[in-house]
């Protein structure tokens, strides 16, 4: 039944024979002024938005002195992604302050000089035309999680947060690293940005209080261990890459031969370790939330999970799925393509306009927050039909979206460089543990959509494992 209480934070869950409406907050209802939803951003990001704002459109507001406005229009998304993007390339002091400790000024959060010339060097090493050289450790890497899986007792219950994100972790390890990871360096990790996420205040209030670049965050003592339990996995590994211990075809040896030939670059170590640091998080993060999510979401669409069978049946049969068979995995693609529309991993894409601009009528001042959205976008009731379903057929066959209509990776010069390595390391997981395994979600285990720095389900996702004949 739909929850129609439209307390803060409610979140709804829908089905009926056929058809599936997973779990979302409800429309946020303005009560208490600014407080009230400065409070509700807080608590979960996704949670603040009216029914009015799940439109196609742009709205503009104040929360004290921050002029605040969203964009939910393809032609407004585009004037600033792409039109007018060097007003607005400047990621927002939110994301920045909440990120800086952990990245340092990695491409993921830099702007300017950086940027410009870090940019195009990441993004020729992360190329799709780079895959062939990764496949291998995506397919060991997936192997191995189906070896795992196939000795855990049956009917046991286990987080599937936990395991996508060791998972994706050990594949960016081996790709970004050129080595093994291990299970208990790969878990030192996850559980350390877990903890990172739930300590970081993503909200940072001195901006809104005219502090352009917003307020330096307090690293308290647990804050500050979290840190160090992920840039001792990282720090380490790329000192010894330095040290002309790496492997060659490696992402992070590739970055160190390309410094020793241009020293102009100004990759030293600290560069070095900031964007390997990006590379890890970002990289293994977004994965594995995105596989996760799709899970939760084949537990509860058995029709689609038969469509999944169907086609590894005809496309790799018997055998485990490679790297080559993903472009011929169309119901996986559309599985991971239409979890991406719902759960994007960053579900928000705030900006900090440099000069004052006009975009539909409204006057953005300098300094303003503008804010793109792919959770509203993705969910448009006037973009998209049956918005709020899942139904992966939507992405079948040759027909795409319209443009700045569906942006999972970002668009514009700022669009997410590991684009194509993410899509298919995402199918080739799937299919790969599909083949072998039903994922259901634990009896009842109530699903939340929580964002602080990225999209997970709160408390992880507990499932159990059906094994397939």
């Amino acid at each position: 039944m739909h929850d129609v209480t439209h307390r803060p934070g409610t979140i709804v869950e829908e089905r009926g024979e056929g058809w599936f409406r997973p779990a979302r907050p409800v429309p946020f209802q303005q009560r208490g002024g600014a407080f009230a939803s400065l409070l509700a951003m807080r608590r979960n990001l996704i949670s603040v938005f009216s029914e009015a704002d799940y439109a196609c459109g742009n709205s503009a507001t104040r929360l004290f002195g921050r002029q605040i406005v969203i964009l939910n229009d393809p032609d407004s998304i585009k004037h600033v992604m792409v039109t007018n993007n060097d007003n607005f390339e400047r990621k927002s002091p939110q994301m920045r302050r909440a990120l800086e400790h952990l990245v340092g000024d990695g491409l993921f959060i830099s702007d300017g000089e950086t940027w410009q010339r870090r940019r195009p060097l990441v993004a020729d090493i992360v190329h799709r035309n780079r895959l062939p050289h990764f496949a291998r450790s995506m397919e060991a890497a997936a192997s191995d999680m189906v070896s795992r899986w196939e000795m855990k007792p049956a009917e046991s219950v286990f987080d599937v947060l936990g395991e996508m994100a060791e998972l994706t972790a050990e594949i960016i390890a081996q790709t970004v690293f050129g080595q093994r990871l291990g299970s208990a360096a790969a878990r030192s990790v996850v559980e350390g940005f877990t903890r990172y996420q739930r300590l970081i205040d993503s909200v940072n209030i001195g901006y809104f209080f005219g502090a352009d670049e917003g307020w330096p965050v307090f690293r308290g003592l647990r804050l500050r261990r979290s840190i160090r339990q992920i840039h001792k996995v990282i720090d380490d590994i790329v000192a010894r890459h330095v040290a002309n211990s790496g492997d060659d075809n490696s992402m992070v040896e590739l970055l160190v031969r390309r410094q020793a030939r241009s020293p102009e670059l100004g990759l030293d170590l600290g560069a070095l370790c900031s964007e390997a640091a990006t590379m890890f998080m970002a990289g293994h993060e977004t994965t594995a939330a995105t596989l996760t999510w799709a899970w939760y979401l084949l537990s509860n669409a058995p029709g689609v999970g038969r469509g999944l069978q169907g086609e590894r049946g005809g496309v790799v049969g018997s055998r485990r799925p490679a790297v080559a068979d993903v472009a011929n995995l169309n119901w996986c693609r559309a599985v991971v393509e239409e979890t991406l529309r719902l759960y994007p991993p960053v579900p928000l894409l705030p900006r900090q306009a440099a000069n004052a601009d006009r975009v539909a009528g409204i006057d953005i001042e300098p300094a303003a927050l503008v804010v793109v959205a792919p959770w509203l976008l993705h969910r448009a009731t006037d973009l998209w039909d049956r918005p709020a379903d899942f139904l992966p057929e939507r992405f079948l066959g040759t027909q795409r979206p319209p443009p700045y209509t569906y942006i999972p990776f970002a668009a514009g010069p700022r669009v997410c460089p590991g684009m194509s390595f993410g899509l298919t390391e995402a199918i080739l997981c799937l299919a790969t543990l599909a083949q072998r395994f039903k994922v259901r979600v634990a009896e009842g285990h109530r699903v939340e959509p929580h964002c602080r720095l990225s999209l997970r389900p709160r408390g992880g996702l507990p499932v159990h494992l059906e094994r397939r004949g």
